[in-house]
């Protein structure tokens, strides 16, 4: 992953971070940066995003402040099957996710309406329901346009 330029309020950051009790620091700005840039990083990603900004920032450094502002909500933090944890900024919503099987690329889905599939469960067997984690799985366009043709070809024999 590769820095980009991003569109980041550095005072807005300041604020959510004293907004949920926890002191401003290099490492945690640049890890809010990086996810405005990338969302969902796995913390590999974000460590070397990190790292080009902040070159003396470890590894452990990265995932004690990704535990954090998850911990504070201010990152929400997915784990797609067979994929390590990613992050992002976007939790002010109940949104889903599309996960790509090929490449891995994951992308942001409003939340779904209708019956199917259905996000009321048949029994809350006494808990309270205060989210629903749905996540689509398939082939990104780039990643279908490359898998081979599912239509199978035969010969009749005589």
């Amino acid at each position: 992953m590769t820095t980009t330029p991003h569109t980041v309020d550095e005072a807005e950051l300041r604020d959510a971070l004293h907004h949920v009790g926890l002191r401003v620091t290099a490492p945690r700005l640049a890890v809010l940066t990086s996810l405005a840039g990338h969302p969902h990083a796995d913390a590999d990603a974000v460590f070397q995003d990190v790292r080009t900004v902040l070159p003396g920032t470890s590894v452990q450094a990265v995932y004690n402040v990704l535990g954090d502002l998850s911990a504070a909500g201010l990152l929400r933090r997915i784990e797609p099957a067979g994929s390590p944890a990613r992050y992002e900024r976007r939790v002010d919503d109940n949104h889903h996710h599309l996960v790509c099987r090929g490449c891995g690329a994951i992308e942001d889905v409003d939340c779904t309406v209708g019956a199917a599939p259905c996000l009321a469960p048949s029994s809350t067997h006494g808990f309270t329901i205060d989210e629903a984690e749905v996540t689509f799985w398939g082939l990104c366009p780039t990643c279908a346009s490359a898998a081979p043709s599912s239509a199978t070809s035969h010969k009749e024999s005589d």
